[in-house]
């Protein structure tokens, strides 16, 4: 028996390993692309707006699937999705590198989407199902570290690959790593499901859900391209709202809905999945367009671009984890108001910046965002998986994804349609082309302090400290 349980004890760490590992690369395509974005605008010839769908077409696609993704590891095992997930993100990766067009490109990445989409709600829900109450917020640490880790990490690693081989490898190591996992998940990780109830698929849900972002955020992506007062625009705008409003209602009368809206009775759940949206939204327009600021204006090279964000990296790593901890014993209300308020301070630091501010001047900004980071998403996480039942885990850890992603396609746009919008406004008035850009650039980085005031209140305000209304079973036993 003592075996056993030693044995079970061993299992779990080894499966939040593997989890890890595979989480690792999900989140590292987030952000290593970004530091190779003017190398393939060179290579491929492709304009400003193709080269920031490279980027969103994965957080699209991401988002609007995780709520399937976190249904169908409910319905049919969390290891099996997980491990087909796996199997189509390697695939595109390769896909990817050997693109040789810009339709090709954002068409790859959009399937990259499509399997991180399968991989990462079960990352979140095998560890809810794994690992006791007390033990969970410790974990949820370990696995936002990861994440958070390899999103600051993914520049430098960028812009190392780009400048000594080409952009193209940035894709191709996801290939060997991909093998590595797919067998990791067969070993070592144990099958779960929900079997509480009766489960099926939302189509409806998927469907509205899908067509509301994806007019939502090209609108924003194109308005500026198109006139923001177009009829496109606006109809783009209309069909968004009319789509989300009907993803809303149909949630709302489905007997076995997509979004459990019961979730957000909870002011903690939504506190929290509000949080994640908008801190995502103010840290993607820092790490796609700050590398494309130091290569493009301050003539940096693209490891010295990716370099500049290792402060913030090693902050998250050395943090984030204790703030697991801190959370487990303390919640994670105030906590996530104070990261929150600590990355608003972040961004106006970041708002000071000129056509010739050195590392120096930015070196501040970028540690106030790794700490800020740090105490925000593993409280975040562990607010919401502690605020859902074990058996919604697969829902919540989807809903809490779903949010993050569509933070960082909205971060893209948004700030994209910002910087564009008062660069050409300063063009207008007689900057030149260096000065016009950085105008959009600190005024987006304004409106991201505000965004980031306003999670935390809503940190503040709506989240409280949580129990958990059940120990996790070992998975084995679930089985």
């Amino acid at each position: 028996m003592r075996a056993r349980i030693f044995a079970d004890e061993n299992r779990k760490w080894w499966t939040l390993g593997a989890l890890s590992f595979a989480l690792f690369m999900i989140m590292l395509d987030n952000t290593i692309v970004n530091v190779a974005l003017p190398a393939i605008k060179s290579d491929l010839r492709i304009g400003t707006s193709e080269l920031e769908w490279v980027v969103t077409a994965y957080a699209l696609t991401f988002a609007v699937l995780l709520l399937t993704g976190g249904k169908l590891g409910d319905l049919y095992g969390r290891r099996l999705i997980f491990t087909i997930g796996l199997v189509v993100f390697t695939a595109s990766s390769l896909a990817c590198g050997l693109s040789s067009g810009a339709t090709e490109l954002i068409g790859a990445r959009a399937v990259q989407g499509v399997g991180s989409a399968l991989m990462m709600p079960a990352t979140l829900s095998i560890i809810s199902a794994t690992f006791a109450a007390r033990e969970r917020g410790t974990a949820i640490g370990i696995w936002a570290g990861v994440s958070a880790m390899a999103l600051a990490i993914g520049p430098l690693l960028g812009g190392v690959i780009t400048e000594h081989i080409s952009w193209n490898w940035i894709f191709y190591v996801n290939v060997p790593i991909g093998i590595l996992a797919i067998v990791a998940s067969i070993v070592v990780i144990p099958e779960s499901r929900d079997t509480s109830h009766e489960q099926k698929l939302d189509l409806p849900g998927l469907v509205t859900s899908g067509v509301g972002l994806l007019a939502l955020v090209y609108a924003l992506i194109e308005g500026h391209h198109y006139g923001w007062t177009s009829a496109t625009i606006l109809g783009l705008f209309a069909v968004a709202a009319v789509a989300l409003a009907a993803f809303v209602y149909a949630e709302a009368h489905q007997r076995l809905p997509l979004l459990d809206l019961t979730l957000f009775r909870d002011g903690t759940f939504t506190g929290a999945n509000i949080v994640a949206i908008l801190v995502t939204v103010a840290m993607f327009g820092i790490f796609v367009f700050f590398p494309i600021y130091m290569q493009t204006f301050r003539g940096w090279s693209p490891i010295q671009a990716g370099a500049a964000l290792l402060p913030w990296t090693i902050l998250i790593v050395i943090f984030a984890p204790i703030a697991g901890k801190l959370s487990d014993r303390v919640g994670s209300r105030w906590l996530m108001a104070a990261g929150m308020t600590t990355v608003a301070l972040c961004c106006l630091e970041l708002s000071t910046v000129s056509v010739d501010s050195s590392f120096w001047h930015m070196l501040p900004g970028f540690v106030l965002g790794g700490l800020g980071m740090a105490f925000v998403m593993t409280p975040m996480s562990a607010a919401v998986m502690g605020a859902a039942p074990v058996d919604k885990a697969g829902v919540a850890s989807g809903v809490l994804n779903t949010f993050r992603q569509v933070g960082v396609a909205l971060g893209i746009a948004i700030m994209g349609a910002i910087i564009t919008n008062r660069e050409a406004a300063a063009l207008r008035a007689g900057d030149d082309g260096p000065h016009a850009f950085v105008h959009g650039l600190t005024f987006g980085m304004r409106v991201s302090a505000v965004i980031c005031l306003g999670g935390a209140l809503a940190a503040a305000v709506l989240v409280r400290k949580y129990r958990h209304a059940e120990q996790a079973q070992p998975l084995a036993e679930a089985a």
